[in-house]
């Protein structure tokens, strides 16, 4: 098991971001955190669960629901603070 932080920034709020990581993560499943809004504009993506999902998920976000346009996606190993057991947008 491995866990991600993934940012995304352009635009990505207002688009309806949140809810098309939802959709994704639902998809590829076996996957649990939270994805969230940031200040400044960016969309944060906290995933924990196999490595190849996470990237998979990590190459959904650089595509984006249609509204949006992507300008940047990092990821980088991360620490969860608390357990998860389902994915949540916050």
């Amino acid at each position: 098991m491995k866990c991600k932080r993934i940012v995304v920034s352009g635009r990505v709020q207002g688009v309806g971001f949140r809810e098309f990581v939802r959709r994704e993560v639902a998809a590829l499943g076996g996957l649990a955190g939270y994805v969230k809004n940031l200040k400044g504009g960016s969309v944060e993506v906290v995933v924990s669960g196999e490595d190849e999902k996470i990237k998979q998920l990590a190459e959904r976000c650089r595509r984006g629901p249609l509204l949006a346009s992507i300008s940047s996606v990092s990821v980088e190993d991360f620490e969860f603070d608390e357990d998860y057991d389902s994915f949540c947008v916050r």
